[in-house]
């Protein structure tokens, strides 16, 4: 028999597990082995280790002798605070919330863990495909510059064929070098990335381990998508014995590139529905679709966005004034998926920054707790009494509390039933005296007063107002107790660990914050460190990659641009051309990456829980979004140099 009751010290939640197992049982739990005796607990290091170091009539007090600690293969992590211990099974069965094992989990997430591979596989979606953009850009950048070099090997007799496969080995070979450059350095890194904080605790060295599958798939990737990208390239190009002898424009994008963004959409949608009308589905079918919808997406922005650009291209050709401005839009118009191809990284970039900005604002600064008559005090607790007990009983723990130091007051709550027992009433009634401890202000002249139950826990609902009761309390039993302390840590602490140690409480005390501790959010609050550690690097590649983009498109015109020089256009509005070609595909899509990476944060909250509310996000997202814009206008600027040495007439003349 196992109870899961809430354990909370000093704000920090105990993840606490209470068990009582006949002696025949063969059931062992993971980490420890057979289940502690009563009286005994197993904790992990780190909350052992807080245990000794705290006085104990503040948290070793309540748990008993100590066992032994958890096996770390049970744990989260180094820093979790996780106890098992030792119970009878009358006392569980007193507490109204245990139930029937057979057998437990290795996960150390426990039911959360569907929830965390779904958002950490997201995660890694969101940061590969940037990369996967880099490779391609980076591939037409090594094909710009060795097109010379290639016309050469046709001119002697090499075929297209033959050059797409030089092509393919030339990039394969620094790929392969790059990849696995990469793979030791994520091993070297390992304990460094160990001590990012996750739902409150580093994560495990070994927890960083893919193993050499997944290490030998990802540099597979890797290497053949950029072979693949050369030799693609190559033979597109029409590399022929004098070089490109033309450059041919697109063909034009159509209105059904805009299929992969709508079903991804589609898919996500679906999920957030089905997860509001069926109370939350199942793994095997959630995962698929918010991953599969994730992708499409991603997928989506990539083929629509030259299709966005040739519409916006064209309008703005029809208003264009300057040469600059000319001469950049009708570039545009003829090649919107190569233009669009230099700034599809900073796109995916903005869209993954929205994403995992909008998932972050789950987490909200709640207001600070003040006294108001009619809810309960934020330096209160209160505690559910057992069955059986007297009111003598409890109102001698009621006097032994309140000698304690941080202790203002004790008040014994009384009802029909124990809350533990089968049609309990929620109503609590009490000595009309004792309201005033209890922050009412308000009180009706009368021996007994009477309240609602969700006084004691709840914050959402309007103060609850007292009425008088007919009822004697000789004529009632004893069913809660509550506790108005000084607010210091140390008397909320030990007045926990009185009440729990008193042996008439069917439950561990609690305060009215407690529940914020437990809230849904602390999945999205614990990958939050993670969200924003995602947004730097897909930032950076995707810096990384408009750089190498316009550079390439520089090195793929400048017979053109250095004939532009020739003719007496100053370099001052090839740079303009540039700027231009740049910035229209980016503001193009950029305010639709941003809305639509706040719907899909706001679709995947929400299918994963349906009571996480998205808010707006914090300052975090515009400085991580000042800084995209700010690395795009670097990236372009940083290829004027560029212009500048490739456009001079000696540099025409050998082109």
């Amino acid at each position: 028999m196992r109870s899961n009751p809430v354990e909370v010290f000093r704000d920090r939640l105990i993840n606490r597990r209470d068990f009582a197992a006949l002696d025949s049982t063969t059931v062992t739990i993971p980490g420890i082995g057979s289940p502690p005796k009563p009286g005994e607990y197993y904790a992990s290091p780190a909350l052992q280790r807080l245990i000794e170091a705290t006085p104990r009539d503040e948290l070793g007090d309540r748990y008993g002798t100590f066992a032994g600690t958890i096996d770390d293969s049970a744990l989260p992590g180094p820093d979790s605070l996780i106890i098992v211990t030792g119970a009878t099974e009358t006392v569980l069965r007193e507490s109204g919330i245990a139930s029937l094992v057979t057998g437990f989990t290795t996960d150390p997430y426990g039911g959360n863990a569907s929830s965390y591979t779904t958002v950490l596989a997201l995660g890694a979606i969101a940061v590969f495909f940037p990369v996967l953009l880099l490779i391609s850009i980076v591939t037409g950048l090594g094909a710009a510059q060795r097109r010379e070099r290639f016309a050469s090997l046709r001119l002697i007799g090499a075929s297209p064929r033959v050059v797409a496969r030089i092509a393919a080995a030339e990039t394969a070979i620094p790929s392969l070098t790059g990849a696995l450059i990469g793979v030791v350095l994520a091993v070297l890194l390992r304990p460094v990335a160990a001590q990012l904080q996750v739902n409150g605790t580093r994560m495990f060295v070994s927890d960083l381990t893919t193993g050499w599958v997944a290490g030998f798939s990802v540099v597979a990737v890797v290497v053949v998508a950029s072979a693949f990208i050369a030799a693609h390239r190559t033979r597109r190009a029409g590399i022929g014995p004098l070089g490109v002898t033309q450059s041919a424009p697109e063909v034009p994008p159509r209105a059904r590139r805009l299929l992969p963004l709508l079903a991804g959409l589609a898919a996500m949608i679906l999920t957030a529905f089905l997860s509001r009308i069926a109370n939350g589905l199942s793994a095997q079918l959630q995962t698929p679709l918010l991953l599969g919808g994730f992708v499409l997406i991603l997928i989506g922005i990539v083929t629509a966005g030259p299709w966005l650009t040739l519409l916006v291209s064209r309008l703005g050709g029809q208003r264009a004034r300057t040469a600059a401005a000319v001469i950049a839009l009708n570039r545009i118009q003829r090649t919107p998926a190569a233009t669009f191809r230099s700034v599809s990284g900073l796109v995916i970039a903005v869209f993954v920054v929205s994403v995992f900005a909008g998932a972050s604002s789950v987490i909200e600064t709640r207001p600070t707790r003040t006294a108001i008559p009619g809810l309960p005090h934020p330096a209160s607790l209160n505690a559910t009494i057992s069955t059986g007990h007297t009111a003598a009983d409890t109102t001698r723990t009621e006097n032994r509390l309140e000698r304690l130091p941080g202790i203002r007051n004790a008040t014994i709550g009384y009802g029909a039933a124990a809350f533990t027992e089968a049609g309990a009433e929620r109503e609590i009634y009490l000595r009309a005296k004792d309201a005033p401890s209890l922050g009412f202000t308000s009180i009706p002249k009368t021996d007994v007063v009477a309240l609602d139950m969700s006084f004691l826990h709840s914050w959402t609902t309007p103060p609850v107002s007292l009425v008088p009761a007919s009822a004697t309390l000789d004529q009632l039993v004893p069913v809660t107790i509550m506790i108005e302390t000084d607010g210091t840590p140390e008397a909320i602490d030990r007045a926990r660990t009185a009440l729990n140690t008193s042996g008439i409480t069917a439950t561990p005390a609690s305060t009215p914050t407690d529940l914020e501790l437990q809230s849904s959010t602390r999945l999205i609050h614990g990958l939050a460190v993670l969200a924003y550690l995602g947004m730097i690097i897909a930032v950076v590649i995707a810096g990384v990659s408009l750089a190498v983009g316009t550079a390439s498109a520089v090195l793929d015109r400048k017979k053109v641009l250095g004939l532009m020089r020739l003719m007496g256009m100053p370099a001052s509005t090839l740079r303009r051309i540039i700027l231009a070609e740049a910035a229209v595909p980016l503001l193009t899509v950029l305010a639709l990456s941003i809305g639509l990476g706040f719907l899909v944060a706001w679709l995947i909250v929400t299918g994963i829980d349906d009571s996480y509310k998205v808010t707006w996000p914090g300052n975090d997202y515009f400085l991580a979004l000042g800084a995209s814009l700010m690395l795009a206008l670097a990236a372009v600027t940083a290829t004027f140099g560029l212009i500048q040495r490739n456009t001079t007439p000696t540099a025409t003349r050998f082109a």
